[in-house]
Order: C-alpha cells, then sequence, then structure tokens
C-alpha cells in the first residue's frame, strides 16, 4: 500500500494522519478516495486556514458551491473558478470543460446562468506554443458558451514571461435565482441519490490531483486527466435541473466537479450530517470494464446528483425522460455517519464523511523572501518620452484591443447584455426581474503582487472597484480566483499569505463581501514559476439605467484624484516592462479614504448627468485610459496633460485613485465644493490628438491598436 499512497500523491504524513483517524489502514479504494479528498484541489489544505478570514457580511450562501449578493426578491449567485493545469495540457477542452464546472456551480443552486467572464494569462506570443494556447482556449471558451446560450460579455487577458507554457484561464459564471427556489447541498436522511445527466466514463480520472501539482514537461501521461466537454448535452442539463430543482420533492442537490461522484456525494452527506451508501453498479457507464475506483474518480461532463425524497423519485425520473436525458437511482442517504460504497454486492469502503472531507491542514510561512528587498532596490534610469513610445505602447499585447477574442463569443445572447466588449470599464447586465442592473469586471496585477503581495493585492481590488465605478454601479461584493506556484515553496506560501490578507483589507475597507473563490496551487513548469496572480471578479448594482459614455466634441476632460510627482512609485508599470525590461521598484499604494470620495462624488455626477465619460486609470497610466475614452467616442483631444519633465512616468504611470472623466460643462465648482482633486487637462475634438509637443492622427492611432493584436498572432 505504501507505493499506492505515494503515487496518488499522498505523502507520509497525510497517510499516517490517515490511519490515525480510521484507527485502520485504509484498503485500495479507499485510498484513492483519499488520495483526491485529501488533494490540494479538493482539501483546500494548504489555504483552508487563511481564507476563512475574508469577510462574509452580506453575502448570501458563502459556504455553498457559490455565493452571491440579494438584488430584491432574487440573488445574483456569481464565481470565479481555474482550469489552470488541463488548459496548459489540452487547451481547448481544458477552458470548455472549465466553463461547464463553473456553470454547474451556479447551477447547482437552482440559478439559471446568465453570463460568463473569463480572465486569461499567458506567456509571449514570440513562443509558438504559446500562441496555440491561446487560440486554444479562446475556441473553447467561445464553442462552449456559445453553444449553451450563455454570454461571455468580458474579462481581461494579459501577458508576461512566467505563464509561459503554463497559461492561467480563471473563469466567471453569473446566475439569478429567487431567493425562496435556492437548493442547497446537505442531504439528509432517508432519501435516494440520483445521478442525471452523460454516461460516465473514463476521461479525467485523476484531475483533482492532477491539478494538485506542477506540470510536467512530457504531456502524454497529463492528457489522461483532462476531461472532455459536451456543450450541448450542457445545455439540456441545464433546462432538466432546473425544472427538477423546483420539485418539492428535492433534499439536496450538487454538481459532479473535481473527483467526479466522490467529492458531490461525499460532501452532501458531510454538510448534512450523516451517511450515505452508493451502489456502483447502478451508475449508468460509456465503459463497462470501469474498476470501483475509476466509477468515483471519473470527471466526465455534465452530470448532476440530487438527494430526493423517495415519494418523488417518480416525478423526478419523468423530467429526465421529457428531456431525454439519463437518470439512475445510485444509492441512499442513512442515519449511520458513514461513507459507504457497494460493488456487485460487496462493500468495498466505509469511511465517516468528516475524515473523508476534513484532509489534514498545514501552517505557513509569512517571512518575507529576499527576492522583495533586492527588486525593491532595483533602479533604472528614466529617459524622455519619444512620439514612437505611444505607437510601441498601443502595439503591446497587453494593451492593443482584443477584438479578436471577443469577436468570437456571442456577448448578445440572452438579451441582457447592455455593453459591449472593450465599450466600458465593467460589463453591464439587465437584470429584469428587479428591473435593476448590474455590472461585473475581472481584474488581476501580477507584475505588482510579485513586487509587494499586500500591496498588490489590495490594489487589485481597488482596480476592480473603480472600474465598477467608472461605469456608473455601487460595488457590493467579489469573488476571487487565487493563482499560485507551489505552496511547498516558502517564498509562495508568503505571497499567498499576504495576498489574502490584501484582499481582506480592502473588501473591510470597501465594506463588501467575498461570496465565493477558488485558490489554484502548482501554477509552475520546470523552468518557471507563475508570478502570484490574485484575480478578483466584482459586481455592482445600479438602481438606474447604466451609464453610456456620450462624449462630444469641446467636452472638458479632467483628470481626478492622485497626481503624479518626484515621490510617486510606479514599480511594476507596463511601461517600464516594455520599454526597460525592468520589473522592480515601490508600488503605489491606496489611500482608501481617497478612493471611497472619488467614487461617490463620480455616481453622484453620473445620477445627475454631468459627466459624459469616465475611466480610471491602470494599466498603461493617464495615457491608456484617455485613449480608451476617446476610442469608445472616436474622437480627438487637445490639451497639456502631463508635465513634460516627467515624461513617461507620468504618461503611463500606474497610480492607484485616479480617473479621467469628461463633462459637457465646466465641473470645477462641483469638485471643489466636494474637495475633490483634479486638473485640468484639456478638450475633446475630431481628427487629432494633441498634448504638450505631440500630435498625431487619432485615427492612426485607432488602426494601430484595432489591428496589432490579430496581426501578431497571425504572423
Amino acid at each position: 500500500m505504501t507505493q499506492l499512497y505515494k503515487n496518488l500523491g499522498l505523502s507520509d504524513l497525510e497517510y499516517e494522519e490517515i490511519k490515525k483517524r480510521l484507527k485502520r489502514e485504509p484498503n485500495e479504494l479507499e485510498t484513492y478516495l483519499f488520495s483526491a479528498m485529501w488533494s490540494e484541489h479538493c482539501g483546500y489544505k494548504h489555504s483552508k486556514k487563511y481564507i476563512s478570514m475574508f469577510p462574509k457580511k452580506n453575502a448570501i450562501c458563502a459556504q455553498e458551491n457559490s455565493g452571491g449578493i440579494g438584488i430584491g426578491e432574487h440573488v445574483i449567485f456569481f464565481k470565479a473558478e481555474s482550469h489552470n493545469h488541463p488548459s496548459a495540457v489540452e487547451p481547448f477542452q481544458g477552458a470548455a470543460t472549465g466553463i461547464g464546472g463553473i456553470i454547474r456551480d451556479i447551477l447547482t443552486l437552482g440559478a439559471r446562468p446568465i453570463a460568463l467572464l473569463n480572465s486569461l494569462k499567458f506567456g509571449s506570443l514570440q513562443e509558438g506554443r504559446n500562441k496555440y494556447l491561446l487560440d486554444g482556449v479562446v475556441k473553447g471558451i467561445s464553442s462552449y458558451g456559445n453553444s449553451t446560450g450563455i454570454p461571455t460579455i468580458g474579462g481581461e487577458t494579459g501577458f508576461e514571461d512566467c505563464f509561459s507554457l503554463s497559461p492561467l484561464v480563471n473563469v466567471l459564471a453569473v446566475g439569478i435565482v429567487k431567493k425562496s427556489d435556492i437548493k442547497k447541498s446537505s442531504a439528509m436522511p432517508g432519501g435516494i441519490v440520483m445521478l442525471l445527466g452523460s454516461y460516465t466514463g473514463k476521461d479525467g480520472i485523476h484531475g483533482a490531483s492532477f491539478a494538485s501539482k506542477e506540470l510536467k514537461k512530457d504531456k502524454k501521461e497529463d492528457k489522461l486527466s483532462v476531461q472532455i466537454a459536451d456543450p450541448f448535452t450542457k445545455k439540456v442539463v441545464i433546462e432538466a435541473t432546473l425544472e427538477i430543482l423546483k420539485s418539492e420533492g428535492i433534499i439536496a442537490a450538487q454538481d459532479c466537479g473535481a473527483a467526479g461522484l466522490l467529492s458531490s456525494t461525499s460532501e452532501m452527506a458531510y454538510k448534512g450530517n450523516c451517511g450515505m451508501e452508493l451502489y456502483l453498479d447502478k451508475v449508468h457507464l460509456r465503459e463497462h470494464d470501469m474498476k470501483p475506483w475509476e466509477i468515483m474518480l471519473s470527471e466526465s461532463q455534465e452530470r448532476m446528483v440530487f438527494i430526493v425524497k423517495p415519494n418523488f423519485v417518480q416525478e423526478i425520473t419523468n423530467i429526465a425522460n421529457k428531456y431525454d436525458i439519463k437518470i439512475s437511482e445510485i444509492g441512499k442517504t442513512i442515519e449511520q455517519k458513514e461513507y459507504r460504497i457497494f460493488f456487485n454486492g460487496n462493500m468495498e469502503a466505509n469511511i465517516p464523511p468528516e475524515v473523508l472531507n476534513n484532509c489534514i491542514t498545514y501552517d505557513l510561512k509569512d517571512s518575507e523572501p529576499n527576492y522583495i528587498n533586492e527588486y525593491k532596490r532595483k533602479t533604472y534610469k528614466e529617459l524622455p518620452l519619444q512620439k514612437q513610445n505611444i505607437i510601441d505602447i498601443l502595439k503591446c499585447h497587453d494593451i492593443a484591443s482584443k477584438k479578436y477574442i471577443y469577436s468570437q463569443y456571442d456577448y448578445t445572447v440572452g438579451n441582457r447584455t447592455l455593453t459591449k466588449p472593450e465599450s466600458t470599464s465593467s460589463s453591464g447586465l439587465w437584470i429584469k426581474e428587479e428591473n435593476k442592473f448590474i455590472a461585473f469586471t475581472m481584474d488581476s496585477n501580477p507584475r505588482q503582487c510579485f513586487l509587494n503581495p499586500y500591496e498588490g493585492s489590495v490594489n487589485t481590488v481597488y482596480e476592480a472597484f473603480r472600474n465598477i465605478t467608472a461605469s456608473g454601479f455601487k460595488p457590493s461584493g467579489i469573488t476571487d480566483c487565487l493563482n499560485f506556484a507551489s505552496p511547498e515553496d516558502i517564498g509562495v506560501q508568503y505571497q499567498f499569505v499576504k495576498s489574502v490578507e490584501g484582499i481582506s483589507k480592502a473588501c473591510i475597507e470597501l465594506n463588501i463581501p467575498v461570496v465565493s473563490g477558488n485558490v489554484s496551487f502548482y501554477n509552475e513548469t520546470p523552468d518557471n514559476k507563475i508570478y502570484p496572480t490574485p484575480v478578483i471578479g466584482m459586481m455592482g448594482i445600479s438602481e438606474n439605467n447604466i451609464f453610456k459614455n456620450s462624449i462630444k466634441e469641446n467636452d472638458f476632460v479632467y483628470l481626478i484624484g492622485k497626481d503624479i510627482d518626484e515621490k510617486t512609485y510606479t514599480g511594476g508599470s507596463l511601461y517600464q516592462k516594455l520599454f526597460y525590461n525592468f520589473t522592480g521598484g515601490e508600488i503605489d499604494t491606496v489611500n482608501s479614504e481617497l478612493e471611497l470620495k472619488l467614487s461617490t462624488f463620480i455616481l453622484q455626477m453620473i445620477n445627475k448627468n454631468n459627466i459624459s465619460g469616465c475611466n480610471d486609470i491602470s494599466k498603461g497610466g493617464l495615457f491608456i485610459s484617455l485613449f480608451e475614452l476617446l476610442h469608445n467616442a472616436k474622437k480627438g483631444f487637445k490639451g497639456d496633460i502631463i508635465n513634460i519633465k516627467e515624461g513617461q512616468k507620468a504618461l503611463f504611470g500606474e497610480i492607484t485613485g485616479r480617473y479621467i472623466i469628461t463633462s459637457h460643462r465646466t465641473l470645477e465648482e462641483e469638485m471643489k465644493k466636494n474637495l475633490i482633486p483634479y486638473r485640468f487637462l484639456g478638450k475633446i475634438q475630431s481628427e487629432t490628438l494633441e498634448f504638450n509637443d505631440f500630435r498625431f492622427n487619432i485615427k492612426e492611432l485607432f488602426d494601430i491598436y484595432e489591428k496589432a493584436f490579430e496581426s501578431e498572432l497571425n504572423s
């Protein structure tokens, strides 16, 4: 048995703890079960202690598959999750099944999925395989989302050498349900266990443990752990599940995700403080030579589990038959707190659910690694601003238009989408059930989080906060996807602990909850460790019509918030990486009092129709924020936007707590009255972009921005 548990990824310490809790040695099947449920992906053994500190006040069902925020008589459920490892091996299937999994997390609560977003990270497109990964991931997302009729409404795409061959594919799903119709995952004794959906096969076996280790250079073995997507079956599963969950006969529901049938059923028993018996010979199988451990660990997609009151079994079966989708009675819930697995009449495993679902947890070290101070001390000599700098940053993969990506997504299906991707700072949806509006954004900043994991994570939350504010919404809650390298590395432990502390601090300051989330460790290859990359998905709510830019010629343009001076830190800024190959220095830090004051002011001005355009300042600095507004309005600009002595730093430095706003009239009296720091930059015009000593044909800049990314992919 020693070789088996080690081959399955259990450590000596973990195996000894399992024996201690069971008061015996586990048999072969039980060892397989523990290897999955005590994996990092299912057990959160390095992170559970720390993510418990996230604020939850005002979150609904934060302990379920997804959490949400109330809006009238409804709840908007939303959750982000990663599918990084599968996407590195089989990008199309990895991304597609990532979408499938996050949809099920929303669906299992009884919520109809209404939108998808994604946050994608890749290595340099100079490397051929990175192009292949990007193309496969985008096609996987678009194929699955488009086929299920769920719009992909927004997201972000970034590039960094550390993500080469180890991409991040983080996906976010949004769903809506009446508060009275929410279904939870806690079982109770006396129920029948029913499995709905696709036939169980050998695809995706060991998927949970695969996501709990670093990637190998030889991907052949890893390909066996990647699930196979079936979006057309998913569409039927969605409709059948939503109808089934309306039945009074449903006690609990859960989807089959990581660790498949094992995690879904054992978690239901554990949450319900009861036991369960499963009869594996009753599971509908695609391959009939499957062993018990293969049936339990298979991650075949498009499967849901229900605990049903006995007198409602026929009703649930009839609904499944109406949709022509397979359903099987595979077990029952019992009073005894035992998780029993039977196969061909023999009991193959018997484990207390609380032992299976409570893995050993680890304390992480939060001592600062040497590289932090080393990178803080790094310096470079700032060069004067050149006209070519403008061209180069617009062509940069991080900045250039991602129309090539989002044009592959159907972002209008469903009649809820209010904004086109890239047209605003966040993506809006109409909640027709309440006649209100919500918005979502996904944000991350790997370079800043590498240089200062704590402040970088604070900044990431506030960047999402500014994106929601700039679109006219009141920020109301977040989901997170925490992407890191191996938690066994002491430096990574520090990065993770400080990132969690930073996110918690920011959410407490903003008085918004973390409603859901995901942790993804072991994102590395033998040659690369990724930068710490906490991704923040934030939701905002508006009682009024969504704010849309209405910029006109001769509008006034203002910078509000912090201004730049010789003491301003710009560490982690894109222009430093692009023009100087430099990652280092101190990063700018948040002034929470100023951030809240600016947000309140902007929302007030939007409600009074005093603002024609608004964009927060983040990646690419002041220039890119202004350019995005001009691009969306198809206008030019003339003004004096920087102190020329500060040059690139003033134009491209990524400083927190700043927005560019435009108005049909002067707003200076309003800003003075509200004690808002501001600077008049200039006015909107047509045809040209002119500032300081620089002059551009704006249409030529638009053309560069729109074509650069696709040109690189096709080169």
